[in-house]
């Protein structure tokens, strides 16, 4: 009798096994995943892109993911976020993902600081294959009013980036150099921006009688593109650059719809519509619960249309291994529920200087 009593129970548990992983296998993602990492971090940093690689499978699971690496090496690609051209590091991508088996019918793009800023260069400028979803966090999309200052004391790369660029942001030789320069806008010298700085005014079109239509075409065709800006951010200045607010010439801090660029659709961020969305995540800089991310991006943005509405039965249930075309990997660490590396260093941060409080500029689009 009691042999009887146990393969019943054995029959129930696997019926509860193949019910559980049939339901957690019919999870999937809409596109393949791209992530570009933010400044000081790598491809491959276990406690950052690893990791949120190591989230986006336990939620979709079986999605290929590939995390740009700048370079042949990880630490290349970690003083590639300091060092270099950002107009040469996109054409660089722009290269990489084409020759991507997997991404050829395109994909959705996760950016984090300064990395969501490049993806958006890699939509204007190549974008093929194509972003369908182009989702940033905390990306200086209006550019940085202080250079970031160095929360690792210990990073050699980022403290000679520092040194350098007190020879003068706007010099030629740190515009070719320095990474975080090359979106620098200091609003007391607006003329010196657009007559030197290499990147940033041109990827947002601020050249005057000088509009790439390009740009503006290729943002537009966007499925959806999410803006994702900190609530407490005070690593980027200002944290509103995460949804293109900007400084002007009297130090007020101007929304994005009452810009030129938006007025006049440079960019074709008007032409976007309701496909442009604005959110606020909770807390620092880089600072990303997982609770924000699956509920907020990954239900809502990277799974297929039949999963949106169902997740919520199952969630919670399993676990799987990181896909990545990089072979990069990272262990989920239990005690943490926020997706930043160990040092801080995925983040954008400001420097101990203080800035003065904005007076927010009000007026008709």
């Amino acid at each position: 009798m009691w042999k009887g009593t146990i393969r019943k129970i054995l029959l129930s548990l696997s019926f509860l096994i193949t019910v559980t992983t049939t339901t957690i296998q019919g999870q999937t993602a809409e596109k393949p995943i791209v992530l570009w990492h933010g400044m000081g971090d790598s491809c491959c940093n276990p406690e950052s892109m690893g990791r949120l690689e190591d989230l986006i499978q336990q939620l979709l699971p079986g999605t290929f993911v590939h995390s740009v690496q700048i370079g042949k090496t990880v630490k290349e690609d970690h003083e590639a976020g300091f060092f270099g051209i950002v107009n040469n590091q996109i054409d660089f991508v722009c290269e990489q993902l084409s020759n991507i088996p997997e991404l050829k019918d395109g994909f959705n793009a996760i950016g984090f600081s300064q990395g969501g800023l490049f993806l958006r260069g890699y939509v204007e400028r190549c974008n093929q294959p194509s972003v369908h979803k182009l989702i940033t966090f905390g990306s200086p999309h209006g550019g940085v009013t202080d250079i970031p200052n160095c929360m690792n004391p210990g990073d050699l790369t980022c403290r000679l980036m520092r040194s350098m660029v007190r020879y003068g942001a706007y010099s030629s030789y740190v515009q070719h150099r320095v990474i975080q320069a090359q979106y620098f806008k200091d609003p007391k010298n607006l003329q010196g921006y657009l007559d030197h700085n290499i990147f940033l005014p041109d990827l947002n079109n601020e050249f005057e009688g000088i509009k790439n239509k390009t740009y503006s075409d290729n943002l537009s065709s966007l499925d959806t593109f999410v803006m994702i800006r900190f609530a407490d951010d005070s690593m980027v200045k200002p944290g509103e650059t995460a949804w293109f607010w900007t400084y002007n010439d009297e130090h007020e801090l101007v929304p994005l719809e009452h810009q030129s660029l938006y007025k006049e659709d440079w960019l074709g961020l008007r032409k976007l519509g309701g496909r442009l969305k604005f959110l606020v995540s909770p807390g620092q800089h880089m600072q990303i619960t997982d609770d924000f991310f699956e509920t907020q991006i990954v239900w809502p943005y990277l799974a297929a249309k039949d999963d949106k509405d169902s997740h919520h039965l199952n969630h919670n249930s399993g676990s799987s291994s990181i896909s990545s075309s990089n072979g990069c990997s990272g262990g989920r660490n239990n005690n943490s529920d926020i997706i930043s590396s160990n040092g801080n260093s995925i983040s954008i941060s400001g420097s101990d200087t203080g800035v003065a409080t904005p007076r927010l500029v009000h007026q008709q689009p």
